[in-house]
């Protein structure tokens, strides 16, 4: 009997709602599945260091990777209106040499905070300071840092915290390039071969397809892990985060992801990609 895959993903409603079918041997044909769970700033150290079969990683970990690893054409993150926030204690406080608080370097928020930062703020910022996400919005309020880059649902909860948004850093990066916002890869072990590959990616397809056929099959596994999330927060997570582009990057969502690498490699954020890097198997 073949072994299971390794494969790793964060217990986030997006991620349960999409692997669900996988993960429980509903899908006849599909390999089976050892799951760990781990938020994303984990799977992309496990990435680097090659630990697993398949991961859910940012798209920013992709440049120090995509030699041992095959970015899969389906089964990710990409999304419109859920960009990360810039925030301040003051409106409109400037950023010009000052602290800023990320949850990690190796993320697309990362990048999008660097691409608006190298053209909105005169001088750049100055010292970057990686924290834990929920240190981030309290370190704000309590001036032990002056700006904060925060993701997901912290969007939703930014003011209770007192603060204010400075930038909308999705929405600046819709504006000025129409494309969605890369946010998670689903990748895989390129030793697997071009075979196991594209089963992967045939099974993970299938996936997403079966839990919105069926999305109240997944709802035990989704809230199981869901935090203590309440179950309306958690659907809207699903709506944001589960897309067309999970069933299928597609031109645009290869378009995205080759932007955003290509103009942080730009700026010397990350390795530039060799051109066929992003080929699928």
């Amino acid at each position: 009997m073949t072994e299971p895959l390794r494969i790793a993903y964060s217990p986030c409603p997006n991620d349960t709602f999409v692997f669900d079918a996988w993960a429980h041997g509903r899908l006849p044909g599909a390999p089976g599945l050892d799951v760990t769970f781990a938020d994303i700033h984990l799977t992309n150290g496990m990435a680097e260091r090659g630990e697993l079969d398949v991961l859910k990683v940012s798209y920013a970990v992709l440049p120090w990777v995509l030699d041992e690893y095959a970015l899969l054409p389906c089964g990710g993150a990409l999304g419109r209106g859920c960009g990360p926030l810039v925030l301040t204690r003051e409106p409109d406080a400037p950023l010009t040499g000052k602290r800023v608080a990320v949850p990690s370097e190796r993320s697309t928020a990362y990048l999008l905070f660097r691409l608006w930062a190298a053209e909105q703020v005169p001088g750049g910022v100055g010292e970057v300071v990686v924290m834990p996400f929920e240190r981030i919005m309290p370190a704000v309020r309590d001036g032990e840092i002056d700006a904060g880059l925060v993701i997901h649902e912290a969007r939703f909860t930014y003011q209770d915290y007192g603060l204010h948004r400075l930038a909308d850093l999705g929405e600046h990066w819709e504006d000025t390039t129409g494309l969605p916002i890369p946010l998670g890869a689903i990748i895989a072990r390129r030793s697997l071969g071009a075979e196991r590959l594209e089963l992967l990616a045939e099974s993970a397809r299938r996936s997403v397809r079966a839990a919105w056929d069926d999305p109240a099959a997944s709802r035990p596994y989704v809230l199981a892990h869901a935090q203590e999330m309440d179950p309306a927060v958690a659907d809207q997570h699903i709506g944001l985060y589960v897309n067309e582009f999970t069933a299928g990057l597609g031109e645009e969502g290869y378009a995205a992801v080759r932007g955003l690498l290509t103009r942080a490699a730009a700026e010397g954020l990350v390795p530039a990609l060799p051109p066929a890097a992003l080929a699928f198997p």
